[in-house]
């Protein structure tokens, strides 16, 4: 029998330990923020129609394949390395490779392959461009922001750089260069990430305490720190919410509609501020979890030429 795995795992509940691997809400998020970079990357006059024509179609489905196999296999590369700290965390202990579900070997090799098949994916079937894009994305994740998680609570920021780095892909997928207007939806993903890290920390900082990870909560216990940091990434993400709609990318709409948005999370910031504890900071997360499906269907319908 191999160490850490069952003697008979049962195929479904095999097959569930390896999607877990994945961490599936997360990359449902990256996918739609490389979707939007897709989107925003093709020629302003060509609107729908040319996004749902055959040949941006393909693009479009490849885009999202090989993104899709690089962000599985950056998670289950993170997993496989981060399994001894998860095991002494309560929100991770039940994760396949702690509970002894899946061994390191086999999480290892799951990883490697889904990562080598999403480079692959993207070269191949996109533009090199963007392979290689992927490919700073999960070297930079995993590399620098994973060994530095144990270390400093600057991991946050530096972990925010490749975080930003999906609708940078989509848009290198379909324009074959990055521009500006890539730049502009990373930063927004960019300062997007530290509200919603840091409510995470927050909620779970005896957990992180527990397994050595130093996160900002960890490091300051009494939130002050974090709070202002919440608030002041809340601040900074309006004017550079804004930009799309300075640039030409979208119309008055969006904007009104990113300034609501980008008051109302900066409002949740500001009362976790205010009254320093866990319900406010959960506020904070599901205001995040929502700004940004929002904020991105806002852009889309407002696009000029749509």
């Amino acid at each position: 029998m191999v160490p850490g795995l069952t003697s008979k795992p049962q195929t479904g509940h095999l097959v569930r330990d390896y999607v877990e691997l994945t961490k599936p809400r997360i990359t449902w998020l990256i996918l739609m923020s490389t979707a939007i970079g897709y989107f925003f990357g093709l020629p302003r006059s060509s609107g729908w129609r040319a996004l749902l024509g055959t040949i941006h179609l393909v693009s479009l489905v490849h885009t999202i394949v090989g993104t899709c196999l690089i962000a599985s296999g950056t998670a289950a590369l993170n997993q496989w390395y981060e399994r001894d700290a998860d095991r002494s965390m309560r929100r991770t202990a039940r994760r396949p490779l702690p509970a002894g579900r899946l061994s390191a070997e086999r999480a290892l090799a799951f990883g490697v392959a889904l990562s080598i098949a999403g480079f692959v994916e993207l070269w191949l079937g996109v533009n090199l461009l963007s392979g290689v894009i992927g490919a700073f994305t999960l070297a930079s994740y995993l590399f620098l922001y994973t060994p530095l998680k144990q270390r400093t609570w600057w991991s946050t920021t530096v972990g925010a750089i490749p975080g930003a780095m999906p609708p940078v892909i989509g848009y290198a997928a379909a324009a074959g260069a990055v521009s500006r207007e890539a730049w502009v939806l990373g930063a927004i993903l960019f300062l997007w990430q530290f509200p919603h890290f840091y409510s995470i920390a927050w909620m779970y900082k005896e957990d992180y305490a527990r397994a050595g990870i130093r996160m900002l909560p960890v490091v300051e216990p009494d939130g002050r720190s974090t709070a202002r940091q919440i608030v002041v990434y809340g601040m900074a993400l309006i004017p550079v919410s804004l930009t799309p709609a300075l640039m030409g990318m979208s119309g008055i709409v969006y904007g009104l509609g990113a300034l609501v948005l980008g008051l109302w999370f900066l409002y949740s910031g500001v009362r976790v501020a205010l009254d320093r504890n866990i319900l406010r900071a959960r506020s904070v997360l599901m205001t995040s979890v929502l700004y940004l499906p929002l904020i991105y269907g806002l852009m889309i319908l407002d696009r000029p030429g749509l």
